[in-house]
């Protein structure tokens, strides 16, 4: 949460939960390191997959996309969808 402050304060000039963007950003974070290269180099070395690292990008990225998906159509959902929205803290 380096730019935790900024992300507050945006959220709220536009008119947004920023708990929920908060959450949100965190979340999109996690979904990042999945493509990260040193976790990708990381994952190759644990497996002594040595010399594989394009095919477990290639294998990884599609994963990341479709979770990157899920938690924006989760957090949409929750910033629009009533019953949903009963769930953010304000």
């Amino acid at each position: 949460m380096l730019f935790g402050s900024l992300q507050r304060i945006t959220a709220e000039q536009l008119g947004l939960n920023p708990v929920l963007m908060s959450a949100a950003n965190s979340s999109g974070g996690v979904m990042g390191k999945m493509i990260d290269a040193q976790s990708i180099v990381v994952a190759s070395t644990a497996t002594r997959w040595y010399g594989h690292e394009g095919d477990i990008l290639r294998y990884v990225f599609l994963h990341s996309l479709a979770l990157a998906a899920l938690v924006g159509v989760l957090v949409s959902l929750q910033a629009y969808v009533w019953p949903l929205t009963a769930l953010v803290v304000r």
